[in-house]
């Protein structure tokens, strides 16, 4: 009896607590549903531990869960319209974007400000159907931790080189160093070894363990990313 009881007081908690998230969802607006910036990924966890407490158990007073999520949906707003008047606040509650890719080199401070890796970085390119690094003019990490990349004006305008204007480049590498370490398996794969590594980077100039990374083609072809400090271009919101 006591659990027929229990499972009818959570079925009205659903039917009732849904609706109300409806509603202060639609009333945080789009913004707290889309880019998730930090302050509105925390908001959307609170509501769901929030719910889940009020569902999951009996016990706990209705009507306070309902007045704790109508206060996070009002919190919510009240940062929402605090971020678009204010730029000193908006940058307190969120990521400004960050330069990773500056005229195909990685900026490797800023990597390390960001907390992402080489490999991060080289999985958000190629989503962005860019395999070639030297491609890249600038690549900027956003507030939303997504990956917004500008390719080199050749890249930029692909009609240039399908009329032969333009002398075409590969777009498809493979990460061959990285930090100084060598994949053994790229070169397997473009069937060379490590003593033509070592002659190619040799007439290059460069030591393999200053390499912070650096890729080769099908044609082996070597390109080096400078471990570069330098300031990017300055990028706001």
């Amino acid at each position: 009896m006591e659990t027929a009881k229990d499972s009818l007081l959570i079925a009205g908690r659903i039917v009732t607590i849904f609706p109300l998230m409806l509603m202060v969802g639609l009333f945080m607006g789009k913004r707290s549903l889309g880019e998730l910036p930090v302050f509105d990924f925390l908001v959307i966890l609170s509501l769901g531990s929030v719910v889940g407490a009020d569902i999951a158990e009996p016990d706990v007073n209705h009507i306070h869960m309902g007045i704790a999520i109508v206060l996070i949906g009002l919190l919510q707003r009240v940062v929402s319209v605090l971020t678009i008047k204010s730029r000193k606040f908006g940058r307190m509650v969120s990521f400004e974007p960050t330069v990773v890719v500056h005229q195909g080199n990685l900026l490797v401070n800023n990597l390390k400000k960001s907390r992402y890796s080489i490999d991060n970085i080289l999985q958000m390119l190629r989503e962005k159907d860019v395999f070639h690094l030297a491609d890249v003019e600038f690549a900027v990490l956003e507030a939303n931790g997504k990956l917004t990349v500008y390719k080199k004006s050749p890249k930029s305008a692909p009609t240039l080189e399908d009329l032969g204007l333009v002398k075409r480049q590969s777009d498809l590498s493979y990460s061959l160093v990285v930090e100084g370490t060598v994949y053994k398996d790229t070169l397997s794969y473009i069937k060379k070894d490590t003593l033509w590594l070592e002659s190619q980077l040799q007439e290059m100039g460069v030591r393999q363990e200053d390499i912070f990374y650096a890729s080769v083609d099908d044609n082996g072809a070597i390109y080096i990313s400078d471990k570069t400090f330098v300031n990017p271009p300055p990028i706001r919101h």
